[in-house]
């Protein structure tokens, strides 16, 4: 299914599925708005998993993102960020990623992936930092944390509507920086 590439062969964790915590999982973005401040968003329908192989080479990830929850904090923009305009959010309800590469030890890796949005599949590659696991006091469950960066061209994903406002600048920036920090629950 997904070929691995590394420094090392081992990622620091148990075998098996490690399942996304809703409730301490973020997927972020953030964009250039009149080219002066940067809007952030999030989604709120998330699902990942972490699928620990023996080694990195049997290491895959799949995320999927329900579009029609964008939080930006302001409504109508939620709303035009759902709409066909953007995400096309009726049509194509989730993007999904599935990572086909992993790479690098200790602290820091590097994800490559490809990412679905609006039908469209592109790579992407994302710098992850490991902060290791703890015990989660509540249930005793075993947990991994990680925070990944990277960025997208909207427009690489036929996310093209803009506003010019005159000369060479438009509304909207295509660089879209991804911002995401996941605890994943260790399998039972």
């Amino acid at each position: 299914m997904t070929t691995i590439s590394s420094s090392t062969t081992t990622l620091p964790l148990t075998s098996g599925t490690w399942t996304a915590d809703p409730a301490h999982t973020t997927v972020g973005f953030v964009v250039r708005h009149l080219g002066l401040s940067k809007v952030r968003g999030r989604f709120d329908g998330v699902t990942a998993q972490l699928e620990v192989g023996a080694d990195l080479a049997d290491t895959t990830v799949t995320a999927e993102i329900q579009l029609g929850t964008v939080t930006t904090g302001n409504p109508d923009r939620d709303a035009h960020l759902a709409s066909s305009e953007f995400f096309n959010a009726e049509t194509n309800p989730t993007m999904t990623f599935r990572s086909t590469s992993i790479s690098g030890d200790g602290e820091s890796y590097t994800l490559v992936g490809d990412l679905t949005l609006n039908g469209i599949t592109q790579p992407v590659e994302l710098d992850v930092e490991f902060f290791g696991t703890s015990v989660f006091p509540m249930d005793q469950s075993t947990r991994a944390g990680f925070a990944a960066t990277g960025s997208i061209s909207r427009k690489d994903f036929g996310i093209e509507w803009d506003v010019p406002l005159g000369g060479d600048k438009m509304m909207i920036g295509d660089k879209v920086a991804l911002e995401l920090d996941v605890q994943v629950v260790a399998p039972a």
